[in-house]
């Protein structure tokens, strides 16, 4: 597994693991202050559980606390935009069905290259209807490398809408790819791969 998604999995729980220890109640309303805020809260908790060691710990809250702080459906949404009028209804769902999983799948495993990495917040940035998070990750020993949220109010709470990992698109990048296994194999081929690998 290549830097960049040893990375981007780091990011990913990061994103999502603002519930241990503090309780939900309490995260939400720190985590929700302002964009660098939810970001920094997160990425604090998140290396904070990673330094855990336990595995089966973060994958077990892994899906759970994805759909809470990353906005799923958009992010799923634009990895198929192109392909939406050839797509059906019931092909919909599955892909829908398959998105927290295939995530958890791709990355959770590939967690712990950055377990005793630090992030620290380096600047906010308006963007479209919504923010950019610049941040810094540190890995001891490794050269420091950017990440930038981005983030917007969906339902009145922050969420990440993307992310970008040492100027890679993670949705970008990603489509790029669901594309080359559309074109192949369609969209059934697609769904199957998103099974297998979740």
């Amino acid at each position: 597994m290549n830097r960049f998604t040893k990375l981007t999995a780091a990011l990913m729980l990061a994103g999502t693991t603002v519930a241990v220890p503090a309780t939900s109640a309490q995260a939400a309303v720190v985590a929700n202050q302002d964009a660098a805020t939810f970001i920094s809260s997160l990425g604090t908790e998140a290396f904070a559980v990673l330094k855990t060691g336990n595995k089966t710990a973060v994958r077990s809250k892994f899906r759970e606390l994805l759909s809470q702080h990353f906005a799923i459906d958009a992010i799923g949404e634009r990895l198929i935009r192109r392909w939406n009028n050839q797509i059906t209804p019931q092909q919909k769902a599955a892909y829908k069905a398959a998105i927290p999983n295939f995530i958890i799948g791709t990355y959770s495993d590939n967690l712990y290259d950055y377990a005793n990495a630090s992030m620290k917040v380096i600047r906010t940035a308006p963007a479209g209807s919504g923010f950019n998070v610049v941040t810094q990750v540190q890995k001891p020993g490794a050269q420091p490398i950017s990440a930038v949220w981005s983030v917007a109010k969906v339902g009145g709470v922050f969420k990440v809408t993307n992310l970008t990992v040492a100027n890679i698109n993670l949705a970008v990048t990603q489509g790029q790819d669901f594309d080359a296994i559309i074109q192949r194999k369609g969209i059934d081929g697609l769904i199957a791969m998103m099974k297998a690998r979740g």
